[in-house]
């Protein structure tokens, strides 16, 4: 093992740990009984400290990698380590894509079970761990267990949104999503204020699969919460043009640009992210139907820029998203003028709904709305911004997402999560000696 200086992919908080690389999951099992704090990391997407351990071991899954997929039913039996590109590029040729998608392909199917992911089709296909069939764990002290839903569903549904804190998840069968082209047919809407942005997203998903709003977090007034609003599903093989039906599932992931390991700080501000808002509003149609779009542009704009984190600076940046439940549209409301109040530089903000919840004891989505921000964490006043939105989402019924979140206070962490107890004595049964630790856990006392 080496000495290694670990970041989320904010790229605040660093701390130092041991790295341990298994290749297979008997060493991941002998990686598991020893004493020491330790912790499970994937691709280190999290936004936060969730895959840190400060003093003790991160347990990587990279090497654990291999992949194997039934065509004629989908069924993908992965390691924990394996990428969701991974997956796409395994079933795309045959018909399937992933169940779920987050904003980046980035991501292991570990990490996704562990944060229990969601994407644009919540309101339809619920998160990530909906798809899971079955979930091989290495419990602290090194036992090996295959759990699911029907078998165990107390342990099944704490690793799922667990981050990583029940069990180091080794291997998962998935069910992918058949598809009948790798195109997306994408209807866009340019919306003039919050009120018009809620109403044309709330009738978009009664008829497509995949929703998001692109706002404008600096917006302010009559135009507060002005929006781009994208919807679509995967194309048929008839709206594809003749010159491309020949290759209906071609994908070809990849970045074409890079960020250089060290960019200036201060560069992305409120000026420089007003008039890059201004540019992405007003470029958009104000009404377009049926356009075609990869999977790339769809689903992982930013996977097309290389280290796109590095922009945020030497700083780096903190990410905040919440979820309120259906009713509380004013508190939505709320949150926009308080953001836009406060000249929070996020260019990355997200709005978009979400269906019924699933039974993870930390899962973080329920039926309502969810914001997703963006912003450079040497921001002015941004503790504070982000101290009222904890108190306007504790006084909703709402939460705030651990995937992401890198500084709510424990106490407002027990209001929004009230399954947090059930969590912890489950914890306490399965690791007494706490092995199974990450500075997320230490800091909030998961």
């Amino acid at each position: 093992m080496t000495s290694r200086t670990f970041t989320g992919w904010g790229r605040i908080a660093p701390t130092r740990a041991e790295l341990a690389e298994p290749a297979t999951a008997a060493e991941a099992g002998r990686l598991m009984s020893a004493a020491a704090p330790r912790i499970p990391r994937g691709l280190g997407r999290s936004y936060n400290n969730a895959a840190q351990c400060e003093g003790g071991v991160v347990i990587s899954t990279a090497r654990l990698n291999r992949l194997e997929l039934d065509p004629a039913t989908g069924l993908a039996s992965c390691a924990a380590g394996v990428s969701l590109e991974q997956l796409m590029v395994a079933g795309l040729p045959g018909g399937w894509f992933v169940p779920v998608s987050p904003g980046t392909r980035q991501v292991t199917v570990g990490g996704a079970i562990a944060a229990d992911v969601h994407g644009k089709n919540h309101h339809v296909a619920g998160s990530f761990a909906r798809h899971v069939r079955s979930v091989d764990l290495v419990l602290p002290g090194g036992e090996p267990r295959t759990v699911t839903e029907q078998s165990d569903p107390e342990l099944f549904w704490a690793a799922a949104g667990g981050m990583g804190l029940t069990g180091l998840i080794v291997r998962a069968v998935v069910q992918l999503k058949r598809v009948a082209t790798s195109r997306v047919k994408v209807d866009t809407v340019r919306t003039a204020d919050i009120d018009e942005t809620m109403a044309v997203l709330a009738e978009h998903d009664r008829t497509f699969g995949y929703t998001v709003a692109w706002s404008d977090s600096l917006a302010r007034g009559s135009s507060l919460g002005r929006s781009v609003v994208t919807s679509g599903d995967f194309a048929e093989l008839a709206d594809l043009p003749p010159a491309e039906r020949a290759d209906p599932f071609a994908f070809r992931p990849g970045a074409r640009l890079g960020v250089p390991a060290w960019f200036p700080p201060g560069l992305i501000n409120r000026y420089s992210v007003g008039l890059a808002n201004e540019v992405w509003f007003r470029k958009a149609p104000r009404s377009r139907q049926g356009e075609l779009q990869t999977i790339g542009t769809f689903f992982h704009t930013l996977d097309g820029i290389r280290n796109w984190n590095r922009v945020y600076g030497p700083g780096g940046f903190r990410q905040y998203q919440y979820v309120l439940p259906f009713g509380q549209e004013a508190a939505v409301r709320r949150s926009f003028e308080l953001v836009s109040r406060a000249r929070a530089a996020s260019f990355v903000t997200v709005l978009k709904r979400f269906g019924e919840g699933d039974p993870g004891l930390l899962s973080f989505p329920m039926p309502g709305w969810t914001l997703a921000l963006d912003v450079p964490a040497r921001t002015r006043g941004l503790e504070r911004l982000f101290g009222s939105l904890d108190r306007l989402v504790v006084e909703a019924g709402g939460r705030v997402y651990l995937a992401k979140d890198s500084r709510v206070p424990p106490g407002a962490l027990a209001e929004m999560y009230p399954r947090l107890p059930e969590f912890r004595k489950l914890r306490a049964e399965f690791d007494p000696d706490g092995i199974l630790a990450s500075d997320l856990s230490r800091r909030l006392g998961l």
